[in-house]
Order: structure tokens, then sequence, then C-alpha cells
């Protein structure tokens, strides 16, 4: 088992905006979309094609799949609708806005079943209809090796949600909550933490109960990660919305350029000690309110032999495909 993937899932929008339906509680997203929305949707298609052929030249594998539709403005992140386990099972989540769940797409899973092998797959969607939402690894920061799942409350990480789907899928919950520096709730826990290998980049001070900050500061200690604090400032540069992959020759801390300048010296040499750093221009993508953590879904199934191929896609929650 590990943290950092080696094969990932991004999708390229041909009609990318910020998702009005998202901005009441996401104050990282931009009000004021600055060109016309032809410009805005060419500009975000041009970032996700020039973030894949990144990753490939360093040898991360990249599954792309292309969205042609125009009602789904925030289908570039493919991360709050899936995640993706190493004893093969597939978590498929509820969203919190309506305009957001057509972004679920069986021949995503199907794509990801022909390549690797997928023992089950819960479906959470259902959820939806008691108003119940856990929106993936947005919500979620997993620890997949210590079984952790950190967790900052928000409308989008309901407390049932969490306590069903950790249960199922064998991770230790650490839920706490989260102001940043306008007193106002962070919507999803991967704008201000991210987990890798062996380091972890957190805003600690935007956690304002002292012993809710401990329990982040030492379970992370304690599972042998070194953390990089993050100031306010830095959260609010996407600086926490980072992932760690693995490429052909080590580990790379992916995050975006506007990310990477608000680091200082001494964190991008923290950061340098375990990771290489792989800064990306995506500005037109963060317009929406993410960033480059957002547009990455890890994939962290093991790969099926060679010559092995899958059966068609189930559906229903927690389908055992007998493998």
């Amino acid at each position: 088992m590990t943290q950092a993937p080696a094969d990932v899932v991004m999708v390229r929008p041909h009609a990318f905006s910020p998702n009005p339906l998202t901005a009441a509680d996401n104050a990282f997203q931009s009000r004021t979309p600055i060109t016309s929305p032809e410009l805005i949707a060419k500009a975000a298609f041009d970032e996700v094609t020039a973030v894949v052929e990144r990753l490939e030249s360093v040898g991360v594998r990249v599954h792309l799949f292309d969205d042609f539709g125009d009602h789904l403005p925030d289908s570039v992140f493919p991360n709050n609708w899936f995640s993706t386990h190493s004893d093969g099972r597939v978590a498929v989540y509820p969203m919190y806005s309506p305009n957001r769940r057509g972004e679920r797409r069986d021949d995503i899973v199907t794509a990801l079943r022909a390549r690797f092998r997928v023992s089950a797959i819960h479906d959470y969607s259902v959820l939806e209809d008691e108003d119940l939402y856990l929106e993936g690894t947005g919500a979620m920061v997993l620890d997949h090796v210590n079984r952790t799942a950190y967790i900052a409350r928000s409308f989008r990480a309901n407390d049932r949600a969490i306590s069903q789907v950790c249960r199922d899928l064998g991770y230790t919950p650490i839920v706490f909550t989260t102001t940043d520096q306008r007193g106002t709730p962070i919507y999803h826990t991967n704008v201000m933490m991210s987990v890798g290998t062996s380091l972890a980049l957190v805003g600690l001070d935007a956690i304002p109960d002292t012993d809710e900050r401990s329990s982040v500061e030492h379970r992370l200690l304690a599972s042998g990660h070194e953390i990089v604090p993050l100031t306010h400032e830095q959260i609010d540069e996407f600086a926490g919305n980072a992932i760690e992959v693995q490429g052909s020759e080590g580990l790379h801390l992916v995050l975006s350029e506007r990310a990477f300048a608000s680091l200082t010296v001494a964190q991008r040499a923290a950061i340098s000690r375990h990771a290489q750093l792989l800064p990306v221009a995506v500005p037109t993508i963060e317009l929406a309110g993410g960033s480059v953590r957002c547009m990455i879904a890890g994939v962290h199934l093991p790969e099926r032999p060679l010559g092995v191929f899958a059966l068609p896609g189930l559906t229903g929650s927690a389908s055992v495909l007998g493998e």
C-alpha cells in the first residue's frame, strides 16, 4: 500500500466556468470572471492539457477523459465524486450541488475496471435523497497507509455520511472545525491540508479549537509525517491544495504556480526533503475555487495481470464483483 499514486484520473472540460451553485460556501471561488465564457472555457481546456503533459513528462500515468457537456461547470474536479483504494474498492460519493451530480460517470469506472482490479463499488450517492453529503477526497484528506481520514466540518461533509463511509472503508475519522481568516468555515479539507508519504502541509491556524488542532497534529506526527504549517494567506493561495504522486524517478508534490509562489524558501526546502516540487499553471481553473489537488483523482487500485479483462460495470451499493 502506498500513499502517492502512480496513476491518476483527470477530466478535461470543454465548457468550464465557475459554478454559481457552489459560490455560497466556497470563499475561494471568483465572483467576477475576468473574460468571456468562451475564453474561460478554452483557457481551462488548455491548462488541463498542459498539466497532463507535465505529469506524463515525469512518469505519472494519466487516464484522461474529456467532458463535452455544457451543464457541468465543475467536471474538471473528479476527486469529489469518487475515490479508489488498494483493496480494490471504489467509492462513489453524494454531492452537495445538484448540478455537480452529473459528473459521476459510469464510463470512467468501467475504464478503471478494465485496467485495474475492482473488488467492490460502494455507491453512496443515494444519501443525497436525505440531504447527506460527503464530497470525496475534497471533503476527506485520506492517509491511505495509516487508514486515517482528516475531515473539516462543512455542508459538504455530513457526520452520518462520514461515519458510514469511514466504517465501510476502514478509516479512522479525525473531524475538526475550521475557519479561514474571514471567519468562514473552509468548504473542503483539501484546500487547507495535504498528506503525502512522509510530509503534511497543514493550515493548523485554521483549526481554532486547541484540542482538535492537537489531535490533527499528534496523529500526523505519530504516523511519521513532517508537518509544514501553512498560514491563512497561503491557504488562500491554494498552498494546501497539493497532491503527492509517484513518478518514474521518485515522488513529486504537484501544486499550482500560485501556491508555489506563496511558499517560503524554508518551506520549499522542507518539502524538497520528501518530494520534488512540481508547480503547474492553472489560474483559470482556480477561478472556480479549486486547484491542482481537486483536478487529480489518484488511482490506488491494484493493477490487473496482463491479458485479464473486466466484465461490464456493475451498479448498486457495494456490488461485489467476485474477484
